[in-house]
């Protein structure tokens, strides 16, 4: 089944062209890399993929429907999750909390398994359940927001950037959380700048220069495009 698809998408903010003919499509169970220098269309492709900004044209396919006049609430009870840039919790709540927030809210038996199983993923931090949200580190806190993505049992997970910021500790630890969707059933898509943090999880990779894909292909082979396009902006 193909869970995300683009042909020919354009999208805008007023007169600002961020995507120019994106032509893309994904299969279930993918983990994808989107990959370019700052300002490329990045994170406009993951708003567009998850129902945050509507395209100018083109058609844009998301677990095997047009979305379309489709809400933001319709494609997240499809089975799409998104992970913006930042942190993404509410301060004054607790981990505990936050996670049941990402899955609905209701205290139901299904929930409490599935808070269960991601506060096993976050390890010492499920300790600190009870600890508000905005008195964690930066990291912890995108960790928290990262695995409650992953309670949701997401069908397609977009993740902006999600070790934006972070140590080199604290980014290996929301790298392992994705690694648990490792999932026939769930495609994950990272938005990242740099290729190092992306290569043990992702096989593909697609790179966007001006809003426009310039390398879709295995990840071994995204080094070679994307030294190049570093030499040509540091020219």
């Amino acid at each position: 089944m193909t869970s995300l698809e683009f042909i020919d998408v354009h999208a805008s903010y007023g007169p600002y062209r961020a995507l120019n003919g994106v032509s893309v499509s994904m299969s279930a169970g993918e983990s994808v890399a989107i990959l370019g220098a700052n300002g490329v269309g990045k994170s406009t492709f993951v708003r567009v993929a998850s129902g945050l900004l509507a395209p100018t044209s083109g058609v844009v396919t998301v677990l095997g429907s047009s979305v379309a006049g489709v809400s933001v609430h319709d494609l997240a009870r499809r089975g799409v999750v998104h992970v913006p840039e930042g942190v993404g919790l509410f301060s004054d709540l607790s981990i505990e909390e936050n996670l049941y927030l990402r899955i609905g809210g209701r205290r139901s038996p299904d929930s409490r398994e599935r808070v269960s199983e991601a506060l096993e993923i976050l390890g010492p931090l499920r300790e600190r359940r009870k600890v508000k949200a905005g008195q964690l580190s930066g990291g912890q806190q995108r960790l928290v927001a990262v695995v409650g993505a992953l309670a949701a049992r997401p069908r397609l997970l977009l993740a902006d950037e999600p070790a934006l910021g972070l140590s080199p500790a604290a980014a290996e630890d929301v790298y392992a959380a994705l690694a648990a969707t490792k999932d026939p059933t769930t495609t994950l898509v990272i938005v990242e700048t740099r290729l190092g943090r992306v290569e043990a999880l992702c096989d593909r990779s697609v790179i966007l220069e001006m809003g426009s894909v310039v390398y879709d292909g295995l990840t071994t082979g995204a080094e070679d495009v994307m030294a190049g396009l570093l030499h040509r902006t540091s020219e």
